[in-house]
């Protein structure tokens, strides 16, 4: 099992998110120990944000592409290679003005290939990533899952579920920890639910695991 580690937060030893990322990856190997991870901190190494001379990888590169064509479809080629090698995707994504971090939306956007994640038959979307589980750890400054307007206020979680759903992953999860800006004990109490709920998840994943490998051995 290969296990890809990703966090997007710009913040460090304070950020909620890679807290939560890394207590994921964490449980996680210890119920798959022979799972081997690897990591990529947008925050540090982003690609640049899609650009005229990325767009290439989308249309095909011309016949004589620039230098600066031939470096970006490496990237992009490198991150989309990546992703694609990968059973399972571990993500810490803040909320940033009601959003995911740019540079978690710029890896996105290297991602959405046709032919690669994604095609049209008939004029309908296929994915074609399927097959992979993502686990995505959230902090949001409010409290935005319990209501219709908080609902409608955040493009995070949901931008998530269409980008992809449109590569045809059905496997997404999330765990979330909410209200961190609206005070320190709103702060507190969102952080341990969120831990809280990335134990449930993983004891969960293990309940599964041990039914598969009861099923196996009957």
């Amino acid at each position: 099992m290969k296990l890809l580690h990703i966090d997007s937060s710009i913040r460090e030893e304070n950020s909620v998110t890679r807290s939560l990322s890394a207590e994921l990856v964490k449980q996680w190997c210890k119920i798959y120990p022979d799972a081997t991870v690897e990591r990529l901190d947008l925050a540090i190494d982003a690609p640049n944000h899609f650009n005229n001379d990325s767009l290439g990888v989308k249309y095909g590169l011309q016949d004589k592409p620039t230098e600066r064509q031939r470096v970006e479809n490496a990237i992009s080629e490198k991150l989309l290679t990546q992703f694609l090698a990968t059973d399972v995707i571990v993500m810490g994504v803040p909320l940033y003005n009601f959003t995911v971090p740019t540079q978690l939306k710029a890896w996105i956007d290297r991602l959405a290939q046709p032919g690669r994640t994604f095609k049209y038959v008939d004029g309908a979307a296929v994915g074609l990533a399927g097959g992979k589980t993502i686990i995505v750890a959230m902090a949001r400054g409010s409290i935005y899952s319990t209501t219709e307007i908080g609902q409608a206020k955040e493009h995070q979680e949901t931008y998530l579920k269409v980008m992809f759903g449109f590569f045809g992953i059905t496997d997404l999860r999330f765990v979330r920890a909410e209200g961190i800006s609206v005070s320190p004990d709103a702060m507190r109490t969102g952080v341990k639910n969120g831990h809280a709920e990335v134990a449930a998840l993983i004891a969960e994943e293990a309940k599964v695991l041990s039914w598969k490998e009861r099923a196996l051995a009957s």
